[in-house]
């Protein structure tokens, strides 16, 4: 592992640091985190993860995420970085979260997820990983973005069922799931203010004659285009009066940034599965 100083001088990481892989280190958010653990004091790169097939395997992760050479070369070999590490930070696919939750649990070790679009049968598996890995799992760890779902919850509970909800998000256009898994997050946030299921009442599209609005119903709407980074709105539509709830990213480091922070708190922390609304203090918001 290895840090920079501000000079740009090399030097070993300290023990008070915490040493953290990142996986997914060749994607865009990957190359942010490699970049917030080089600005951050409390943080080492302790190895940078990328699929064994990938062409970017053997680069330097510092010169990929456009600071300077850190010696830290991207690997497609979890267990042997993990085995040096306090943890990991995952953005990358289902299928690979799952497997770096597995070597996480393996060998005891934190695990942050950022990936969105994992299945039920992932998400049972990820649940199974953090009886022996202290797991947080979030769509979005931004401290924004949480404030928002809690905010959402409380609304949703607080206002009866002639408000209706509406989720609308837009992001870049390389996007490739929809809705986004911070559209899901809030919606998951208004049902359970509600007292129900999402799975029982979301909309995820509408075409053609769909007929009236069902009562209770949470709808979603997506948008693509450009270099968004992440636009987020809840809807409470009422007889004569909406509130609407809306959060606006301009950088992934805000993202990097929670998390970072989430790592921190969960090196603390006993084996479980946990939310960004753990570390911030909002479960019970």
């Amino acid at each position: 592992s290895a840090r920079y100083t501000h000079a740009n001088t090399f030097r070993e990481p300290s023990m008070a640091e915490m040493r953290l892989i990142v996986a997914g280190a060749g994607g865009r958010m990957g190359r942010t985190l490699v970049k917030a653990i080089a600005d951050a004091k409390d943080f080492a790169l302790a190895g940078a993860l990328e699929d064994a097939r990938s062409p970017l395997i053997g680069w330097d992760a510092g010169t990929l995420a456009g600071t300077p050479e850190n010696g830290v070369k991207l690997s497609g070999d979890a267990a042997a970085l993990l085995e040096k590490a306090d943890g990991s930070i995952d953005v990358t696919a289902p299928a690979a979260t799952v497997a770096s939750a597995a070597c996480a649990a393996k060998h005891g070790k934190v695990h942050i997820i950022g990936t969105t679009g994992l299945n039920a049968a992932e998400e049972a598996k990820i649940k199974d990983a953090a009886k022996t890995a202290k797991i947080v799992k979030s769509g979005n760890m931004s401290l924004g973005v949480n404030l928002l779902a809690a905010l959402t919850k409380r609304v949703a509970k607080t206002l009866d069922a002639s408000f209706d909800i509406e989720i609308l998000e837009m992001h870049h256009n390389q996007k490739v799931d929809a809705p986004s898994g911070t559209a899901l997050m809030l919606g998951r946030a208004a049902a359970e203010g509600r007292g129900v299921s999402l799975d029982n009442h979301s909309v995820r599209s509408r075409d053609g004659h769909t007929g009236a609005r069902k009562p209770g119903d949470i709808g979603f709407a997506t948008l693509r285009g450009g270099s968004v980074v992440g636009e987020h709105t809840v809807i409470f539509a009422g007889p004569a009066e909406r509130i609407e709830l809306t959060h606006k990213a301009g950088d992934r480091m805000i993202f990097a940034r929670g998390a970072l922070h989430a790592a921190l708190w969960a090196r603390g922390q006993k084996p479980g599965l946990y939310a960004m609304a753990d570390v911030l203090g909002l479960a019970g918001f």
